[in-house]
């Protein structure tokens, strides 16, 4: 008679597998962020979505997000993605670093450097060089189901002696993976345009002096199949110091 110890264990471990919840990726923490504001209703957007899509293939280093404002849907498209939120965020940024005027496509690195949105070879270069985001917080999912929204926990780490008077606030970031829509008026009429990680929601979650640990607890509105990340940036429009990203699917 054979020995039903293997036989045995192997279904033990088939038994857990099946009857374990899928645990949720931990979260990582980016080399930077870098943020795409786009328009479906502009035509000189597509080049800086390619290179966006481009390097979110090649670089899972990075927090790349794509904003789609909404400032210009009254060109004869009105972009299903955009939100007045993602124009606001980008006007906040303009009025801090005196800019006369908001304009598509623009990439900002960190919150704190305008880099051409199609030039590829100087997104990678800046991103590589700026100083480092700081490892400020992490994300806890529980089990994970991409078609439900997720809920989890952000932990903040204090630094004990934070700068006197710098509140960072605390933004919440879903994103999708990938969309693809025909355009069927508009300046980018008979296009079909490939966006990559379309920021879906952007939920404030308070604000955080740095000065003691903080768990908030949160729970997304809809289901967001590229991932979620918190942003820690300093007041509005100001430097991204921290950030956390966790990823969906593949």
């Amino acid at each position: 008679m054979k020995n039903p110890r293997p036989l045995l264990s192997a279904l033990a471990l088939l038994l857990m597998t099946v009857s374990s919840p899928a645990r949720a990726a931990e979260s990582s923490l980016p080399r930077a962020v870098v943020e795409l504001y786009t328009s479906q209703g502009c035509n000189s957007c597509p080049p800086a979505d390619q290179v966006l899509h481009d390097l979110a293939d090649q670089h899972d280093d990075l927090l790349l997000l794509s904003y789609h404002v909404d400032y210009w849907n009254y060109l004869g498209w009105e972009d299903p993605f955009s939100d007045a939120r993602y124009s606001e965020r980008q006007r906040d940024y303009a009025n801090r670093m005196r800019e006369r005027y908001v304009y598509t496509p623009q990439v900002i690195i960190n919150g704190d450097h305008v880099v051409r949105a199609t030039a590829r070879q100087q997104i990678e270069t800046t991103s590589t060089t700026v100083a480092p985001l700081r490892d400020l917080a992490d994300i806890h999912l529980g089990t994970i189901d991409h078609t439900l929204p997720a809920k989890g926990t952000v932990s903040l780490h204090g630094v004990g002696n934070p700068n006197p008077g710098q509140i960072s606030q605390i933004w919440l970031i879903g994103f999708d993976r990938e969309h693809q829509r025909d355009v069927l008026s508009g300046e980018n009429a008979g296009k079909r345009l490939v966006n990559a990680n379309v920021v879906r929601d952007m939920i404030s979650l308070g604000q955080w002096d740095g000065s003691s640990q903080q768990k908030i607890p949160f729970a997304m509105k809809a289901a967001y199949d590229g991932g979620i990340a918190v942003l820690i940036q300093n007041g509005r429009g100001g430097p991204i110091i921290g950030a956390s990203m966790v990823r969906f699917g593949n």
